[in-house]
């Protein structure tokens, strides 16, 4: 159950090439991991990946794009106004003030 653990990074690092000697410290986070997927009710791999959403930008990225997507999340307030920005660019690209003179 540790080395799986470890291989899905919920264990602090080691340095490589040391045979693994699991510390106090690898057995509290262990402890830590086991409670949050009892409370939450989830299996080792989906508690790897909330910390991989966490840890890259990219991945949580998309997946706040599928989450407003399907309506799970609301739309980030600057990401809203940058949207109404370049809608009304548009419309300003297609009716230009004045008849598009200066």
């Amino acid at each position: 159950m540790l080395r799986y653990r470890e291989k899905l990074g919920l264990l602090p690092p080691r340095f490589s090439g040391v045979h693994r000697q699991y510390s106090d410290l690898d057995l509290r986070a262990v402890a830590l991991g086991l409670s949050l997927e009892q409370r939450y009710d989830i299996g080792p791999s989906e508690l790897a990946f909330a910390l991989r959403v966490l840890a890259e930008p990219e991945t949580r990225l998309r997946i706040q794009d599928l989450g407003e997507r399907i309506g799970r999340l609301t739309a980030q307030p600057a990401r809203a106004l940058d949207f109404e920005q370049q809608k009304a660019l548009r419309l300003l690209r297609r009716n230009p003030p004045y008849g598009g003179r200066k």
